[in-house]
């Protein structure tokens, strides 16, 4: 018999009905709780799930209590402060991505998270991608020797057609490109995720970086209603590693033909791998031992892996690790703060 864990949502937008569809998807996973200042939005969200608990603030959910963990889906400019009241009710939880809106209040999250000594992680999705892990295993293993040389890219074609919705006329999607209401722009939403992919699968920590952020012209006035449209919308990085290898990191919503793709090209002294995740599904390539002469490469098997919030109620139970944990949410959002001071002095390297 499995360990029953009750979950409590925390903001019901778009995403929750993500979350919820998978967590429904767990054996002896409840959702009993819906918290969101916005009436309406959580009505229907409770409506459509069956979630029978309902509440309009934070605050009156904690002081309910009949739930085990949460799981926080509110926008990013929120996550510090809604997530440190949970980990102070002792309360597991999983929370969107990214974990805070600059490194003081990521670490503070992780601190709190650590003392609390609840199940903490962040919901880096592309970390499901199998063709990640196994590269990440091989290079642990030694297969490509030291790491000398990457090249990474988040190609998005968000801004160019309307496979999302069209942001142009549906107001719910302008918060990702304006900084008054909490968006780090492209930097934030994907390019989290393509330092993530790079440097979990590298092992290795960030150094130093170099960044230029461009944000193009997309409305009459920079402006859509009450929304300056004044967000980031293409980031290049380079980068240096804790071991000395140096790469590229790049990361656009302007990508047209490229839905969601990933890619990262790693070289060592003893072979390379070519990482994709492209079109939703998953490749590995491997140049290694004699084939490094010829040079010739290789389709590599990937196994199938558990999602992310699998993992999280398997380390509920105790049956499986807690990563990503907010320690790792904490130490992307230090290159994520790295990559901003870069580009606010044109680009200039910056030690992290």
């Amino acid at each position: 018999m499995v360990l029953p864990i009750r979950l409590l949502i925390l903001g019901t937008g778009g995403m929750a009905a993500n979350h919820a569809e998978k967590f429904a998807e767990i054996d002896g996973v409840e959702l009993v709780g819906g918290v969101d200042t916005r009436p309406a939005q959580l009505t229907a969200f409770c409506d459509r799930f069956g979630v029978a608990n309902r509440f309009a603030s934070l605050d009156e959910a904690l002081a309910w209590g009949q739930f085990d963990a949460v799981t926080n889906v509110t926008p990013d400019a929120a996550h510090y402060a809604t997530t440190m009241p949970v980990l102070a009710a002792g309360k597991h939880i999983l929370c969107e991505k990214p974990l805070a809106t600059n490194s003081a209040q990521a670490l503070e999250m992780a601190a709190a998270a650590e003392k609390a000594g609840v199940v903490n992680m962040v919901n880096l999705s592309y970390r499901n991608v199998p063709a990640l892990q196994q590269a990440a295993k091989m290079v642990r293993e030694g297969a490509i020797g030291p790491v000398r040389h990457f090249e990474a890219s988040y190609l998005q074609s968000w801004l160019t057609q309307p496979a999302w919705g069209d942001w142009k006329t549906e107001s719910q999607w302008l918060w990702r490109l304006s900084t008054a209401h909490g968006s780090k722009g492209v930097l934030g939403d994907v390019g989290i995720h393509i330092l993530d992919f790079t440097t979990f699968i590298a092992g290795e920590q960030v150094s130093s970086i170099s960044c230029l952020l461009k944000t193009f012209d997309k409305a009459a006035g920079g402006k859509i209603g009450e929304y300056t449209l004044d967000a980031n919308d293409s980031a290049t990085m380079q980068m240096q590693l804790s071991g000395g290898a140096i790469g590229t990191v790049a990361a656009t919503r302007f990508a047209t033909g490229h839905m969601n793709d990933l890619r990262l090209r790693i070289y060592g002294d003893l072979g390379g791998l070519e990482v994709r995740f492209e079109g939703a599904v998953s490749a590995l390539r491997a140049c290694l031992g004699d084939d490094v002469l010829t040079p010739t490469w290789r389709e590599v098997e990937c196994p199938t892996l558990p999602n992310i919030y699998e993992r999280f109620i398997a380390a509920i139970r105790g049956t499986g690790a807690a990563e990503p944990s907010f320690a790792r949410g904490a130490e992307l959002q230090r290159i994520l703060d790295g990559a901003e001071a870069s580009a606010a002095q044109g680009g200039a390297s910056v030690a992290i």
